[in-house]
């Protein structure tokens, strides 16, 4: 069977059943940077398996200038596959093409696949606009208490990376009657108040804060 107008050895080697020749592939794709490989390389990032190779498909579309690749991976935003949707979110965030902003959209910050939300909060704070923080951070504390470690461990990196724009959002929070909710937020604060806590040591005194009972209880 005769290859595709435009497609080379290297692409049609993406879809190996090696996961080495697919890594492989994938660099010599992004190192030829041809414009043509743009929808392949989008299309594989949905599919692929293997981080590492995720990995060096967004390396290779950062290769492309980002007027090409933005509106596509814009698209795939709306993809119902997770994978499509994290690896997209990924890409633009290693792009870092503001223009990719309007897209970052609340039902992302709040998709219920987890894979995807770590992606969109990572994504959101390099495309936030100046000003726009304390917007962002609003959205994002909707979330605090959800997931497993992985997932509150990256919502608590993202808000910090807001700095004080976050710093009402959190405190917020801090006051919440769900107890997960609060736990969080006690332990996001007081993260940003010392960079050299870890998320379990934070979220062990936060258990410890909050088994006291609710704010203003008298013991």
């Amino acid at each position: 069977m005769g290859m595709r107008e435009g497609e080379t050895e290297a692409v049609r080697a993406l879809e190996s059943g090696s996961a080495s020749v697919r890594l492989r592939a994938a660099m010599e794709v992004g190192t030829a940077a041809d414009p043509r490989s743009v929808d392949v390389l989008i299309e594989r990032c949905a599919v692929e398996p293997e981080f590492f190779v995720r990995d060096m498909l967004t390396w290779a579309l950062t290769r492309h200038p980002s007027a090409v690749t933005v509106p596509r991976l814009v698209e795939v935003l709306r993809s119902d596959r997770a994978q499509a949707r994290s690896q997209a979110l990924h890409t633009l965030s290693k792009v870092g093409d503001r223009r990719a902003w309007p897209a970052i959209t609340r039902a992302l910050l709040t998709d219920a696949d987890d894979a995807v939300a770590r992606s969109a909060w990572r994504t959101a704070v390099v495309l936030v606009p100046e000003g726009g923080e304390a917007g962002l951070a609003e959205a994002m504390a909707t979330q605090l208490g959800r997931g497993g470690r992985e997932t509150q461990m990256s919502l608590s990196r993202a808000l910090i990376a807001l700095g004080e724009a976050a710093g009402p959002a959190v405190r917020a929070a801090m006051a919440s009657g769900v107890p997960g909710v609060r736990r969080h937020a006690i332990a996001t604060e007081r993260m940003s108040r010392d960079p050299d806590v870890g998320f379990e040591f934070a979220i062990e005194e936060a258990k410890r804060i909050v088994a006291v009972g609710p704010p203003g209880r008298e013991e």
